[in-house]
């Protein structure tokens, strides 16, 4: 296993809990799809993964080293994973070449990554990255200037730029349309066949959970309360879907085709 999480919580600051005793097994090579409503916890626990978030109980293992007694400099923990996130979290006024290369400031040393110092192989593999998004046409643009499609495809290259085996995609096509999602989507699962990157990616939609998955978990209020192959969530119909999940859970409506591309 790549990656081992056992009886996994989390207790905010007042007492929310987001997650409950949780366990999770990941194979090398894996698309996993962490399926549920919002709220169900699924940031959370892709945040615990790579110490965003310090869980309050339980353990996580990265290629048998146990990620949660890490102490110190968690640099050296959180570039082992590529983070995607939902929003982007672009620098906006930034060029995209820029925002693409600060994905290399956990292997900078100090003094360089406080000045945005970067090694002429830096930026070869930041050429690499953006060519393989597509996005090597815009790499002088300010990241404001992107449509959100293309936010994201930067949001990848810069994740590639920690050179990960695993990445970490936190509800990477929320805030897109249904053909973008698809198109981003798309990359990952290139780079999961491609590279064999394991991929842990958290969705709300049954359509593109039973395109792209190739194992799926569920959360509901912090719990895992479902676990499946790509089989048997393609099987599932939106009423058993609802029932697991609650009235949240929807289909993007993009008339994308059920299963795993060949």
């Amino acid at each position: 296993m790549v990656l081992d999480i056992q009886h996994l919580s989390k207790t905010y600051a007042g007492g929310a809990r987001a997650l409950h005793d949780v366990n999770i097994k990941v194979g090398a090579g894996e698309f996993l799809v962490i399926l549920g409503p919002s709220g169900a916890g699924k940031s959370t626990l892709l945040r615990c993964i790579n110490r965003l978030v310090d869980p309050s109980e339980g353990q996580v293992f990265h290629n048998g080293a146990e990620i949660t007694a890490h102490r110190g400099d968690l640099r050296a923990i959180r570039r082992q994973f590529g983070m995607v996130f939902q929003q982007f979290n672009l620098v906006k006024r930034s060029s995209v070449l820029t925002n693409v290369l600060a994905g290399r400031l956990g292997y900078a040393p100090t003094g360089s990554s406080l000045v945005h110092r970067f090694s002429a192989a830096d930026r070869e593999l930041a050429a690499k990255a953006m060519a393989r998004v597509g996005i090597t046409d815009q790499a002088r643009k300010a990241a404001r200037e992107l449509s959100g499609g293309q936010q994201q495809r930067v949001g990848i290259a810069r994740a590639l730029m920690q050179q990960p085996r695993m990445i970490l995609a936190d509800e990477p096509v929320a805030s897109l349309d249904p053909v973008l999602a698809h198109s981003i989507l798309g990359h990952l699962e290139q780079l999961n066949r491609e590279d064999r990157i394991t991929i842990l990616c958290s969705l709300h939609y049954l359509d593109l959970v039973q395109r792209y998955a190739s194992r799926v978990i569920g959360l509901r209020a912090g719990r895992l309360v479902w676990r499946g192959t790509d089989e048997d969530i393609r099987r599932m119909n939106d009423a058993e879907f609802k029932e697991i999940y609650g009235e949240e859970a929807e289909r993007t409506n993009a008339g994308l085709p059920r299963g795993r591309a060949s």
